[in-house]
């Protein structure tokens, strides 16, 4: 990996919550941070905050919402203009189960709302991003996923029948963890590495609080376990692995089945396309692109 001051870190989801504490520790080692929310008043807020406290007046803002596939391609846009290389991307910003079980949501492409946000977004954002990321290698990708996983149901993906907002958070996070599996895959050898992290459990943010749950780790456990997998040279080389907290642990089975990740990279290529468009999926495998 390159010096702290020579990186460039991007963080989705970072105005609060891990990613916010992430972001500040980030800075404070020097490192360039790339701060995305979809609130430009509450981004500018983090980063004058994070810049204040850490001196580091190298925190820029990038202000898309996820829930619009239109809008991530513009943000990867963005971080293409600004970035002759990215060396790290947190694929952070996520949705919870919500309060009180309640009505399926969709997002602002007919999509259901956790699967766009938690897992799509990230799905299209990697994949924009991913010729940076090649030429920036050594690099790392890491998603916050979640220990909360349900094996996806193919006949009924996003979750039209017998909806809660439970399910559909879970199976968005076990589909995070398929494409983590799959980019460590075609990544092998080529100096990026992809994983997964389950942070920490019920940490104290507005997500849990949201939930009913009370919290039982900080927000700053969870990104002590991130910060790790982004930055401590002793994960040089680990990739394709999902961690809860500090140690390695095992997803659902349906994580390792290459069926299963296939059919979920095919709908996510049908779902981008319908999105925003034919002729706009670029999802790169070995021996080209499909």
């Amino acid at each position: 990996m390159r010096t702290p001051h020579e990186q460039t870190v991007l963080i989705t989801g970072a105005t609060n919550g891990l990613g916010r504490v992430l972001a500040e520790l980030l800075a404070g080692t020097g490192r360039r941070v790339l701060l995305h929310g979809r609130d430009a008043v509450r981004v500018e807020q983090a980063r004058s905050e994070i810049t204040g406290g850490t001196g580091n007046d190298r925190v820029e803002m990038l202000v898309a919402d996820l829930a619009a596939l239109h809008e991530v391609d513009r943000l990867a846009e963005d971080v293409r203009s600004r970035c002759p290389r990215l060396d790290a991307l947190v694929n952070n910003a996520g949705i919870g189960i919500g309060g009180p079980e309640g009505a399926r949501q969709v997002s602002r492409d007919g999509i259901e709302l956790r699967f766009a946000v938690n897992y799509l977004a990230g799905y299209r954002l990697i994949t924009a991003l991913e010729p940076l990321l090649l030429d920036s290698a050594p690099a790392r990708v890491l998603s916050i996923a979640s220990a909360g996983q349900r094996t996806i149901d193919f006949a009924d993906p996003l979750v039209e029948s017998d909806y809660t907002g439970t399910r559909a958070y879970a199976q968005s996070k076990l589909a995070q963890i398929m494409f983590t599996f799959d980019l460590a895959e075609r990544w092998r050898g080529r100096g990026v590495e992809a994983n997964a992290l389950h942070p920490a459990t019920y940490m104290n943010t507005a997500m849990v609080r949201e939930a009913g749950v009370t919290p039982v780790n900080t927000v700053r456990d969870g990104a002590d376990a991130a910060l790790r997998l982004v930055t401590d040279p002793a994960f040089d080389g680990v990739t394709g692995r999902f961690f809860h907290g500090s140690r390695e642990s095992r997803p659902l089975d349906q994580a390792f089945d290459p069926a299963a990740r296939a059919r979920l990279r095919e709908l996510s290529d049908e779902l981008v396309a319908e999105a925003v468009g034919p002729g706009t999926v670029t999802t790169t495998v070995e021996g080209g692109s499909r």
